[in-house]
């Protein structure tokens, strides 16, 4: 090692020692057919301040597995395609299994900066959030990182009515950058939400119910042809999931209903559904 790496490599361990109080971070990626954006994205996490990176592939048809392991990902695969959310079940289980103090969990389709997977961390180490999500709304905003009107119409509209119903403040509800405190993941009863896209709004909503912090940063959207994208049809059943989510939590907490999703969490089953590549 040359002295100048060898220069950066220790300020760049004290600085993590300093401003993260040196947490064991780890970077999960959801990821299906995720091969055309993967080594964008992997390019661009931070390696000097994350300790581990997992991708959960879920049965993809394309080369995203071969890659993963190319790029030395710790790299688990589905057995069938299972859904997003159940991949996400994945990939925190795993993350915790590794102790991970701090967990990122970023979409593998270049569509967020993982550049900010830092300033997220360094929110999340100081202790004042226990979630930090990257918002496409503030800063610049997402229409000009080429999001679709009817996208940016129903997300402003849906974010509105959960605002209402969770009585918080954010800025969208909806991203697919984000990260927790191991502490959150330990807490919600996660195996009990859908395997669809709309596991990650229970996720903020379970959040919000049990307590957490929730902060945000502004994230850059980035809109083009390999981007993931879900379209109109499961996006107006992720915005009725939504919908159904809001008044949910609302109904819990006037004791008019009971939800599983609201409840403590419970032991989660074995899981014989997915196995390390």
């Amino acid at each position: 090692m040359s002295y100048r790496k060898f220069f950066y490599f220790k300020l760049n361990t004290e600085l993590k020692f300093i401003l993260l109080n040196n947490q064991k971070i780890i970077v999960v990626l959801p990821a299906y057919n995720a091969a055309r954006t993967l080594l964008r994205t992997v390019d661009e996490i931070p390696r000097d301040i994350v300790d581990e990176i997992l991708l959960v592939d879920d049965a993809s048809a394309d080369e995203t597995i071969a890659l993963s392991r190319e790029l030395n990902l710790t790299t688990f695969q589905h057995a069938s395609n299972f859904g997003y959310g159940r991949n996400q079940k994945t990939c925190y289980r795993e993350a915790l299994k590794r102790r991970a103090d701090i967990i990122i969990m970023l979409h593998p389709d270049y569509q967020y900066s993982p550049r900010l997977i830092a300033p997220m961390a360094a929110m999340l180490a100081s202790g004042e959030y226990d979630a930090v999500l990257g918002s496409r709304i503030t800063g610049k905003g997402a229409l000009a990182g080429g999001m679709p009107l009817y996208k940016y119409v129903s997300n402003r509209l849906l974010t509105a009515f959960q605002n209402l119903l969770l009585n918080y403040k954010l800025s969208e509800y909806h991203t697919g950058f984000r990260g927790y405190r191991r502490e959150v993941l330990e807490t919600l009863p996660l195996e009990a939400n859908s395997d669809d896209f709309v596991f990650d709004n229970e996720m903020l909503a379970q959040a919000i119910y049990f307590g957490f912090s929730l902060g945000e940063i502004s994230c850059p959207a980035r809109y083009f042809p390999e981007a993931s994208s879900i379209n109109f049809q499961r996006s107006v059943r992720y915005g009725f999931g939504v919908l159904a989510t809001s008044i949910k939590f609302r109904a819990q907490k006037l004791n008019l209903a009971r939800y599983r999703i609201f409840e403590s969490k419970k032991t989660e089953p074995a899981a014989d559904y997915y196995t390390r590549i």
